[in-house]
C-alpha cells in the first residue's frame, strides 16, 4: 500500500515547490564529465562533444502504467529511469543524464516523494547517470512521471531500426515473457487481497517474475559485449511492447519480412511453469507480453560464428524479403502470420 498510516506525513505544501526540489535532489551527485551544471540553476549545462546526442522521453501515468496498490514507490522510481535508459541503449549509445518531472495529488506526503526519489537515485548510481533537472507540480489525478534521458555515441556506432537486410539473423538478449507474468501474479494477489485483506500472499515461486515486473534492468552491457565480439548490429530496438510488435517495427522501417521460430524463443523455467499454472500459452506471452526491456537486433549472417552459443544471446529467426511477409514458424513447422498484440498506450481501458 501507499504508506503506513502510523508513519508521520509531511504535507508538500509545507515545503513549497522550490523547497521540495531542493529537498529531493540534495543527495544527487553528478559523475559524467559532460555534465557541467546539473540541478540548482535555471537550466542544466552540458559540455558539447564530438559525439552525437541521443534523447528519449517517457510519460508514466498512475492507473495506466502503474498501480500503487502493489508497486512500491522506490521500485517505481527505479523502473521509471530504467525504461528510458533502455531506449538509449537500443540505439547502441551510452546514457549520461536524465531530467525528472512529476505531478502529484495532495494524497502524497513528502515521505512518499522521498521513496520515489530514492529509487531514482539508486538507478542513477547503478547506471552512472546524472540527474540534471526537471519540475514538480500538483495533479488532480494521482501521480504522473515524465523522464527524459540523454545519451551520446559516435555517429558510425548508432544503430537505427531501418538497417535490417535479407538473410540477417534476428537476435534477442536474455529471456522473454517474465515481466508480463509477474504482472499477472501481482494482479491476482490484489484481487485475493480485496476479498480477504488478512490473506498473506506466498510469492516464493514467482520471485524472478515479480522482480522482472517491478525492478527491470536495462541492457547497458550489450553494446560493449557486441563491440568485444566485433559485431555491429544492422538494426536494433528494445522489447517494451513484446517481441512481435518490435520485430514488426524493424521490418516496417527496413522494408523487409521475417521468420521467427517458436522453439528458439528464450523462456525462463519460471515462465514455463507459471504459464502452465495460469493456462496461458508461453509463446503468446513472449510475443505480446512486453516490459521485458531486453534488446532485439539483427546482424549479418556472416557474424553467426561470433554470436552462436553466447549465453546472453539467442538467435530466434532471420530476415526475409518483404513479399514473404512476417511469420512465426511453430514447433510443428506450421507458418502463422505474426500479429502485434502487445501494449497499446492509447487503447481505451
Amino acid at each position: 500500500m501507499l504508506e503506513d498510516k502510523n508513519q508521520s506525513r509531511t504535507s508538500l505544501e509545507q515545503l513549497g515547490e522550490f523547497g521540495l526540489i531542493n529537498h529531493i535532489t540534495k543527495h544527487f551527485k553528478a559523475s559524467n564529465k559532460s555534465t557541467v551544471k546539473a540541478v540548482g540553476d535555471d537550466a542544466a549545462v552540458l559540455e558539447k562533444t564530438d559525439k552525437q546526442t541521443i534523447i528519449t522521453t517517457d510519460l508514466l501515468v498512475e492507473g495506466v502504467h502503474f498501480d500503487l496498490s502493489y508497486v512500491p514507490l522506490k521500485h517505481l522510481g527505479y523502473k521509471s529511469v530504467v525504461v528510458n535508459l533502455s531506449d538509449v541503449y537500443a540505439m547502441n549509445a551510452q546514457a549520461e543524464q536524465i531530467t525528472v518531472s512529476i505531478a502529484v495529488s495532495n494524497r502524497f506526503p513528502l515521505e512518499a516523494i522521498e521513496e520515489l526519489y530514492a529509487g531514482i537515485q539508486l538507478a542513477c548510481e547503478t547506471y552512472h547517470i546524472d540527474l540534471i533537472g526537471g519540475d514538480t507540480t500538483s495533479s488532480t489525478k494521482g501521480m504522473l512521471i515524465s523522464i527524459t534521458a540523454i545519451g551520446k555515441a559516435d555517429k558510425e556506432e548508432i544503430i537505427y531500426r531501418n538497417g535490417a537486410k535479407e538473410t540477417d539473423l534476428i537476435v534477442v538478449t536474455g529471456d522473454l515473457g517474465a515481466a508480463y507474468l509477474g504482472l499477472q501474479v501481482l494482479e491476482r494477489e490484489k484481487q485475493v487481497f480485496k476479498v480477504n485483506p488478512n490473506n498473506q500472499p506466498d510469492l516464493d515461486n514467482y520471485t524472478y517474475l515479480i522482480e522482472r515486473q517491478l525492478k527491470p534492468e536495462a541492457r547497458k552491457d550489450i553494446s560493449s559485449l557486441l563491440k568485444d565480439m566485433d559485431v555491429q548490429p544492422t538494426a536494433m530496438i528494445d522489447i517494451s511492447d513484446g517481441l512481435s510488435s518490435e520485430i514488426m517495427h524493424i521490418c516496417s522501417q527496413s522494408n523487409v519480412g521475417c521468420k521467427i521460430y517458436e522453439d528458439k524463443i528464450p523462456l525462463d523455467p519460471q515462465v514455463i511453469s507459471t504459464c502452465e499454472e495460469f493456462d496461458i500459452d508461453s509463446t503468446m506471452v513472449a510475443l505480446s507480453g512486453g516490459e521485458d526491456y531486453e534488446l532485439l537486433f539483427t546482424v549479418s549472417i556472416a557474424d553467426f560464428e561470433k554470436i552462436k552459443g553466447n549465453p546472453n544471446l539467442s538467435i530466434v529467426g532471420h530476415i526475409n524479403n518483404k513479399a514473404a511477409g512476417l511469420n512465426l514458424v511453430t514447433r510443428a513447422g506450421q507458418e502463422l502470420e505474426l500479429k502485434a498484440q502487445g501494449w497499446n498506450a492509447l487503447e481505451n481501458k
